[in-house]
Formats: C-alpha cells, sequence, structure tokens
C-alpha cells in the first residue's frame, strides 16, 4: 500500500525528529524475517529506548539530510530497517544480538558523530558496557575511597575496645 503526500511528509518528520536527538544509527538488512521475530525486535528496542523502523529508502534520505548520519544516503539500498537511539551502544547491542539470533537480519553500516562505522566497529560497540553499567562503576569507584575512610575511622575505636578487652581479661586470669 502505497503512502500519500501528506504521510510522506509525517514519515520524514517522525523520522527527522528521532534522528535530531540520536548520537548513533544503524541500519540493517531484514529480508527473510518473519513477522514475530521483526515484533520482538522491535519490542526488546522500544524497551531499551531504541527506535527501530522499516522507512522507504528515498524518506530516509530525506529524513537524515543535513545531519551526522548523512553518510549513510549512499548505503540505502534494498529493504533496510533504520535504528537510532541517544545512546549508542543501546544501539549496537539491540541490533547486534538479533543479528545472532535471526540469520536473516544483517547490519550493513551505521554512523556516528558523522563517521560511517561498518559491521565490525557497530559489533566492537556492543561489547562496551551500556550507560547504566559505566555510571555504576563510576559511582563505585567514587565511593571507594569514602568507604575506606569510613572504615579506617572506625578502625580506630575498635583497636581500643580491643585492647580494653585484652587489659581486663589479663586482669581476670
Amino acid at each position: 500500500m502505497s503512502l500519500n503526500l501528506s504521510q510522506k511528509k509525517q514519515v520524514v518528520e517522525d523520522v527527522s525528529a528521532v534522528v535530531s536527538n540520536s548520537t548513533a544509527a544503524v541500519i540493517a538488512e531484514y529480508r527473510g524475517m518473519t513477522v514475530e521475530q521483526m515484533k520482538v525486535l522491535r519490542r526488546d528496542a522500544h524497551d531499551n529506548n531504541v527506535f527501530v523502523r522499516v522507512v522507504k529508502n528515498t524518506l530516509l534520505r530525506r529524513a537524515v539530510k543535513g545531519t551526522d548520519f548523512e553518510c549513510l544516503d549512499e548505503l540505502l539500498i534494498g529493504p533496510l530497517a533504520f535504528a537510532a537511539s541517544e545512546d549508542p551502544v543501546a544501539v549496537a547491542k539491540i541490533l547486534d544480538k538479533y543479528a545472532k539470533q535471526f540469520d536473516a537480519l544483517n547490519i550493513k553500516a551505521g554512523s556516528m558523530a558523522g563517521s560511517l562505522l561498518n559491521e565490525a566497529e557497530i559489533k566492537a560497540l556492543a561489547q562496551l558496557p551500556s550507560r547504566e553499567e559505566l555510571l555504576a562503576k563510576l559511582l563505585g569507584t567514587m565511593q571507594a575511597p569514602i568507604a575506606k575512610f569510613v572504615q579506617t575511622l572506625n578502625e580506630v575505636p575498635t583497636k581500643f575496645v580491643r585492647g580494653l578487652a585484652a587489659v581486663r581479661d589479663a586482669k581476670e586470669a
């Protein structure tokens, strides 16, 4: 079913809005995927704040024109799924996970900060810890010195109490 002009403009606006807030985008060929497999991919992507949509290549070209993702323009050939997210690791992880699970999904390329990423670079990006994991590690690193300081301060009265207990035990014996 073909889209009319107003529907096409709406699709371009929707994708442009997502692209303007995204730091990374990936295109993947989905030829051969079943509807059920695509539903699973979209559901997981939605849960991880990743935008996934099958968009006509001409409409996608218009949506990414003038953005950091314009480098994908010449690779928009064939049936493609477009994925974008504010978190570059999240979009790479989702598509890499399902590319391994479904043979029909093939990652073609990606873009981040205006540079083109090949499939190997996207897979390497997928191996990185997510933003939440990195923040948790940073917080743990920041809390470690404080926790050690409190532990050290607590050791002084503890040693004093142990010393008094040893003196008491010595006098009783």
